[in-house]
């Protein structure tokens, strides 16, 4: 029998909801899914990844359409969600950055700890953003690039990436609303 179509009669009977389909697809893939999530993320971030990976295709089985193969659509998940990983790590840094180098006056603040709490819940805020508005903000309000620029990079017009920027805006702002006073009092009209 050819192992693909064992592999995918295997995934139907899991997407019609049988457990024990589950568990056998899960110890098949799992090893295989974690050792190429190493190839771009530590071993404990790989293993976390697969395992949410795999909860979420459980979640989410009788609406998953596979357009090529099971393998494609497996490693091709994997690495997406490798990136998205990375990419919040970077997020992350860059706002600790960002508050860090607008924070050194508060140094004899009593309240100094409360910048860590800020800087949590803005990366909280940041991540509850649809994906392409706060892609166009952190390039706008982090990096510091253009609407022109972030227009030419996403190939969308700069009037799109306006309105995605005040989205954004909006949203923080609601996120972000009993902090308000202390961030603008940090960072000024800078952010939000």
């Amino acid at each position: 029998m050819n192992h693909n179509t064992e592999d995918e009669r295997l995934f139907a009977s899991l997407q019609s909801g049988d457990k024990k389909a589950f568990n056998t697809f899960f110890l098949r893939y799992y090893p295989v899914l974690c050792a190429y999530a190493t190839h771009f993320v530590g071993m404990d971030d790989a293993e976390e990844i697969i395992q949410d990976m795999m909860v979420g295709i459980w979640e989410r089985r009788k609406d998953i359409a596979i357009e090529s193969s099971l393998n494609g659509y497996l490693f091709r998940t994997v690495q997406n969600k490798c990136v998205n990983h990375i990419d919040r790590l970077r997020l992350h840094e860059r706002v600790h950055s960002f508050l860090a180098c607008n924070r050194q006056k508060l140094f004899e603040d009593p309240d100094f700890y409360i910048v860590e709490e800020l800087t949590q819940k803005i990366e909280d805020a940041l991540k509850k953003l649809p994906e392409k508005y706060r892609e166009a903000f952190v390039l706008n309000r982090i990096e510091g690039k253009t609407y022109n620029e972030i227009a030419a990079t996403l190939g969308v017009s700069s009037k799109t990436i306006d309105y995605r920027i005040r989205q954004a805006l909006k949203c923080l702002r609601d996120e972000l609303k009993d902090y308000l006073p202390l961030l603008l009092t940090l960072v000024g009209n800078k952010i939000i």
